[in-house]
C-alpha cells in the first residue's frame, strides 16, 4: 500500500479520534482531514492567481498599452502607472479562474495517488470530502467581492482617466459632450397627491472635466417658461456653493413666453442645483463604479429617461454582485471532476478547465447580451449561468459519488 494512501488513513482515523479536533464520525466540524485537505489546496491557489494575473495582464493589456506607447506618444511613466492599476482588475478575474485550477488539480492528485479511494474506502462521502473546497471557495468569493467594490472601480476609473488626459481617448459614458440633465421638483396636487414637475433643463455642449461649456439653463416658474440662462461657460463653486456663469446673459421672459428683459453679464452667480455639475462629472463606465455609485448614477439616468443606458447598469450591477459567486460555481465543478473515478493528469486538468471556463464566459456574454436586449430580466441576466454552472457541478457531483 503507497505511503500517501497510508498517510489519509491515519489521519483520517486520527480525525474521527482525536477529542482536541472536535470532530464526530459524520460531523461538518474542523477535522486533521479538513486541515490535510485544505492544506492541500492553498499553495496551488496562491500560485494559480498569480500566474494567471500575470499572463492575464501580459496577454489582455501589455501588448495594447506598448502600441499607445510607440504609435500614440504616451509617456512611458505614465504607461506604467495604468498598468499597475490594471492588475487589480485581472487579479479579480484571476481568483475564480484560479478555484477552478486549485480544486482540480489537488483532487485529481488525491484521486490519482488513490488517497481518495482510502477515505471512501473508510467510509467518507465525496460530498464531505469536497467540503474544504467550497469553504475556500466562500472565502474567495468574500476576497473577490471586496476587491471588486473596493479596489477594482476606483483603479479602472484613474487608468481611463490618464488616457483621457494624456491620449484623448473617448470615453462611452463620460459626459464630455452634449450633455443635457432635467432638474425636477415635487409638487403637491390639491388632492394630496405628489409629483415631479420640470424646474431646469441644462443642455451644455462639452465638459473639459471643470468647465460646462456652451452653456443653456431653461427655468420654469410654475406651469410657465420663465427666463432662459446663456453662457460660454460655467462650473461649480464648491467654496460658495453655488453656480459661476461667465460671459453670457439672463433672458427674462413674459408670460406669453415673450422677451421681457435682457441682462449680460461677465460673471454671475446663480444658485441652481448641483445635480448637473455632478452628473457630467461622475458619467463612468459601470465597471468604474461600485454598486453605491452605480445606483447613484442610475437615479440620475431614470430621471432623464435614459431607458437604454439605464438597463446596462441594471444589468452590470446585478453581474457585479453575481461575478465573486463564480468561485463557487467554479469549485464544484472543479472538486467534482479532480475526484472522478477516471484519472485526471495535470495536463488533463488544464485543459478542461480551459474549455470550462471558456464555455461558461460564452455562455454568461450570451445570457447577458440577452439582458441588455431586455428579452430577460437583469437578475436572470446576471444570474442564470451561475445556476447552470452550479447544477451542472451538482449534477457531477452526484453522479461520482453514487459510482
Amino acid at each position: 500500500m503507497p505511503m500517501k494512501v497510508i498517510k489519509s488513513l491515519i489521519h483520517f482515523l486520527r480525525s474521527r479520534r482525536d477529542p482536541q479536533s472536535g470532530a464526530r464520525p459524520g460531523g461538518f466540524s474542523l477535522s486533521l482531514m479538513d486541515r490535510y485537505i485544505t492544506s492541500q489546496l492553498i499553495a496551488p491557489l496562491i500560485f494559480s492567481v498569480g500566474l494567471v494575473s500575470t499572463l492575464g495582464v501580459a496577454i489582455g493589456y501589455l501588448s495594447d498599452l506598448a502600441n499607445k506607447v510607440v504609435d500614440s506618444d504616451l509617456p512611458l511613466m505614465q504607461a506604467v502607472q495604468i498598468l499597475l492599476l490594471k492588475v487589480p482588475e485581472f487579479t479579480a478575474y484571476a481568483l475564480p479562474i484560479s478555484v477552478m485550477l486549485t480544486t482540480l488539480l489537488t483532487y485529481g492528485r488525491l484521486s490519482n495517488d488513490s488517497e481518495l479511494i482510502a477515505l471512501r474506502g473508510c467510509g467518507v462521502s465525496l460530498y464531505r470530502l469536497v467540503v474544504p473546497a467550497l469553504v475556500l471557495s466562500l472565502v474567495v468569493t468574500f476576497v473577490t467581492f471586496l476587491f471588486s467594490e473596493l479596489v477594482v472601480p476606483t483603479a479602472n476609473y484613474r487608468a481611463t482617466a490618464i488616457l483621457v488626459e494624456y491620449l484623448q481617448e473617448d470615453h462611452p459614458f463620460w459626459q464630455n459632450k452634449d450633455i443635457f440633465y432635467p432638474d425636477y421638483e415635487q409638487i403637491v396636487l390639491p388632492n394630496g397627491e405628489t409629483r415631479k414637475r420640470l424646474k431646469h433643463l441644462f443642455f451644455a455642449e462639452k465638459f473639459d472635466g471643470k468647465h460646462l461649456k456652451t452653456l443653456t439653463v431653461l427655468e420654469w416658474l410654475g406651469e410657465k417658461l420663465n427666463r432662459i440662462v446663456v453662457s460660454d461657460s460655467a462650473t461649480w463653486n464648491t467654496n460658495e456653493d453655488t453656480w459661476d456663469f461667465f460671459d453670457g446673459a439672463i433672458y427674462k421672459l413674459a408670460p406669453d413666453t415673450s422677451y421681457q428683459e435682457t441682462h449680460p453679464f461677465e460673471h454671475r452667480q446663480l444658485p441652481l442645483s448641483k445635480a448637473p455639475f455632478e452628473f457630467a462629472l461622475q458619467g463612468r463606465d459601470p465597471y468604474e463604479m461600485n454598486i453605491i455609485q452605480a445606483r447613484q448614477y442610475m437615479r440620475i439616468l431614470k430621471m432623464m429617461g435614459d431607458d437604454k443606458k439605464l438597463r446596462t447598469f441594471q444589468v452590470r450591477i446585478q453581474q457585479k454582485i453575481a461575478f465573486p459567486f463564480i468561485c463557487v460555481v467554479f469549485g464544484v465543478v472543479g472538486s467534482a471532476l479532480g475526484a472522478s473515478p477516471q484519472q485526471i493528469s495535470r495536463a488533463t486538468s488544464f485543459g478542461l478547465s480551459v474549455v470550462i471556463i471558456f464555455t461558461y464566459y460564452v455562455l454568461g456574454f450570451l445570457i447577458g447580451s440577452l439582458g441588455l436586449m431586455g428579452v430577460i430580466s437583469p437578475f436572470l441576466a446576471a444570474w442564470l449561468p451561475n445556476l447552470i454552472g452550479l447544477a451542472m457541478g451538482g449534477f457531477l457531483l452526484y453522479r461520482f459519488a453514487e459510482s
